[in-house]
């Protein structure tokens, strides 16, 4: 897990305020609330009157760790304040022995389905469960070298491109045919093509053609040509080569802790963001920038910062280390952060081995 540098201010803290604040973010956490001097006075195992501990949570408000809500409130704390709580306070260890086998399970169970898709999905579900927020998981698909290209003539104007890679995926596009086009030239494209896109990918085959643009000329009639240019455009589009999807379960968990309008605000932000493409390869770069989990807090992440959510994100690779997508849970900012950055590790872990 990646760690904020902590200010210097903040790490000359003395225990009292150390714990004072402590106690305060982990109220937060696990209820939602703020809490106040007098119940902060019955917790702690010092004896503390409460007129002390406000002294400290002003100074604790001064810093920018915590705030009131509104008057007359107890405290909560801020974004700067969880931002410091998870990089100074929590203690990341391993999974319990229990949920380690549960997500092994699931993950196995999700590992047989018939493609690769329906067991991202299951991994998704896996963390939303888990997590009870949103799990999230971003796939990529590098585009493969290619085997084959043929042009299948359907009628005068038609025709079917079918391109074929080495690892056997097929995609068909239909083109249309240049005015005069004869089954003679049709052969004659297919074939330019087969000679230059083995062993290529598909932005590389399109590098190729395009180099050799003068030699194509003089090798090709015009009608040729065309059907060359246009075999290889058919299949534009995707960003850089990579197909992406994004897979989201457990969105309704999100709503069980809606408790006022600015919630429902929120969340309609969130769920907005998800929709987007610009999105998906937002979250891919931020999964791509660093090995391991990444914490994201409130604005801290551009991507989400409207809906001011949190978002622990973890890549998963191939046998190369190549990234092939991310995946992670998505909540609000009183995330269970010490149990939920290990359980994402561990599953990225296990879909990385998986996909291999």
């Amino acid at each position: 897990m990646k760690h904020a540098t902590i200010p210097d201010e903040l790490k000359s803290l003395d225990e009292r305020s150390r714990d004072i604040f402590r106690r305060i973010v982990e109220t937060y956490l696990s209820e939602g609330d703020p809490v106040g001097s007098a119940n902060l006075s019955r917790q702690l195992p010092q004896s503390l009157s409460p007129a002390t501990i406000r002294t400290i949570m002003s100074d604790l408000e001064h810093l920018g760790l915590i705030y009131s809500p509104h008057i007359s409130a107890g405290r909560m704390p801020t974004q700067s304040g969880l931002r410091f709580f998870v990089d100074a306070f929590i203690e990341v260890g391993d999974l319990p022995e229990d949920e380690r086998k549960a997500i092994e399970t699931q993950v196995e169970e999700a590992g047989h389905s018939q493609s690769v898709e329906q067991f991202l999905t299951g991994a998704s579900q896996i963390l939303s469960g888990l997590s009870r927020g949103a799990g999230l998981v971003l796939s990529t698909k590098n585009e493969g070298t290619l085997k084959h290209i043929e042009f299948v003539r359907l009628d005068s104007s038609r025709a079917m491109a079918v391109l074929v890679t080495q690892n056997g995926d097929v995609e068909n596009r239909i083109v249309n045919l240049p005015e005069g086009v004869t089954l003679s030239q049709l052969s004659e494209a297919t074939n330019f093509l087969n000679a230059h896109i083995q062993g290529r990918t598909l932005s590389e085959a399109k590098a190729e053609i395009s180099r050799q643009r003068e030699e194509t000329k003089a090798a090709l009639d015009e009608l040729s040509q065309h059907l060359v240019d246009q075999g290889l455009a058919v299949w534009g589009g995707e960003d850089q080569g990579r197909k992406t999807q994004l897979i989201v379960r457990g969105r309704g968990n999100l709503l069980e802790d809606v408790k006022a309008a600015e919630d429902i605000e929120r969340l309609r932000h969130l769920f907005d963001d998800l929709e987007t493409r610009e999105s998906m390869m937002q979250l891919l770069d931020l999964a791509e920038e660093g090995s391991g989990v990444r914490i994201f807090i409130g604005s801290e992440n551009k991507l989400f910062s409207l809906s001011g959510s949190s978002l622990i994100v973890a890549p998963y690779c191939d046998s190369n280390q190549h990234v092939l997508g991310a995946l992670g849970v998505i909540g609000p900012t009183r995330l269970n952060y010490a149990r939920i950055v290990p359980m994402v590790d561990y599953t990225a872990q296990l879909v990385s081995r998986l996909l291999k």
